[in-house]
């Protein structure tokens, strides 16, 4: 009784989301014959977030740039604003090099500015502690590679 009472129970889910489907493709169809343009999701109209951290339009620029080697494998504009696909680059490359050990997000949170840290603390003057915290000493620093890379990776 049990395994025909579990049968009935499944078939009837089975049917109920089947018909479910075929209401939804109906009302599409329905709304595509009448003309009427399809809703665009709320994730396809967010814009990229973006985040210079102190850098110029010119400097965000040189460091797209760079970003374009590998294993970092930027391949999106050079257009000096540093969003999502920039940082998700950066995050790559961090990984590769500074122990960057989080998700490629592209965003810029605790974990990517203290894998910048540690990076620019190996070269460009940083001299404070890895925080995490993007204050002045890692933006100053940042300025600095970025200024750089105009040099060894010119667009």
């Amino acid at each position: 009784m049990r395994a025909l009472t579990k049968t009935l129970v499944s078939l009837t889910a089975a049917v109920g989301i089947a018909a479910g489907s075929l209401a939804g493709a109906g009302a599409a169809f329905a709304d595509s014959a009448q003309g009427t343009k399809p809703s665009v999701s709320a994730e396809a109209a967010v814009p990229l977030a973006v985040n210079n951290l102190g850098l110029s339009s010119q400097q965000a620029k040189n460091t797209q740039c760079f970003l374009r080697t590998a294993p970092a494998s930027y391949t999106g504009a050079i257009d000096g604003l540093l969003g999502t696909n920039s940082w998700k680059a950066m995050q790559r490359w961090l990984r590769e090099y500074w122990d960057y050990n989080d998700s490629i997000d592209g965003i810029v949170g605790p974990n990517t500015i203290k894998a910048l840290q540690r990076m620019l603390k190996h070269a460009w003057g940083y001299t404070g502690a890895i925080d995490g915290i993007a204050g002045s000493g890692t933006k100053g620093a940042f300025q600095r590679f970025a200024n750089d890379m105009s040099v060894f990776y010119p667009c």
